[in-house]
């Protein structure tokens, strides 16, 4: 008997119900991950660190497809997130650069982007060293790390001496494609 590989898909959740999803999944050991977030509130009398998702309405699962009716199943599972008319698979190293991102960062910031393309850098000090990959913005501090397949944007505080820019040197026989 063949086994199928598992891959990394997204679930879309009921809003706020992200840690009741994960919970279910992992009663029904299904592999899953549900990014959290140390987050400090402010109360009138104390603050706290509280763990929020990272990712509003989405959970993880590794699964093969054989388990995707076994996922929707659960409570609070609204669909998979579809890309191209399939349910998206997310690269296992992406998963493991929001794991190493949470690892090292409190207080991370998620937001929505349409990637583009400009400036290709490497990452040359810091937990992404040695990594390559396109600039979206860069301001004072802060450098965005893109994650094309999820659609987001994870945003850290950066040191400007930890980047290098790879120059893009065209020729002038170069034909626009």
């Amino acid at each position: 008997m063949i086994q199928q590989a598992k891959n990394w898909y997204v679930v879309y959740t009921k809003p706020r119900w992200e840690k009741k999803v994960a919970k279910q999944l992992e009663n029904k050991k299904i592999e899953h991950y549900c990014p959290l977030n140390k987050v400090q509130r402010q109360w009138s009398d104390r603050k706290k660190i509280v763990l929020e998702p990272l990712f509003t309405s989405y959970v993880f699962v590794r699964i093969d497809e054989a388990d995707m009716l076994s996922v929707r199943q659960a409570d609070g599972v609204m669909n998979f997130v579809y890309w191209l008319k399939k349910p998206a698979v997310i690269r296992e190293e992406e998963i493991n650069v929001i794991k190493r991102f949470l690892n090292d960062y409190e207080n991370v910031q998620v937001e929505r982007a349409s990637v583009n393309v400009n400036d290709s850098i490497k990452i040359i000090e810091g937990p992404f060293m040695e990594r390559q990959g396109n600039v979206v913005e860069i301001r004072k501090k802060t450098v965005k790390v893109s994650l094309p397949n999820l659609g987001y944007t994870i945003i850290a505080e950066v040191k400007k001496t930890n980047i290098e820019i790879i120059p893009i040197y065209a020729t002038a026989n170069q034909v626009p494609a």
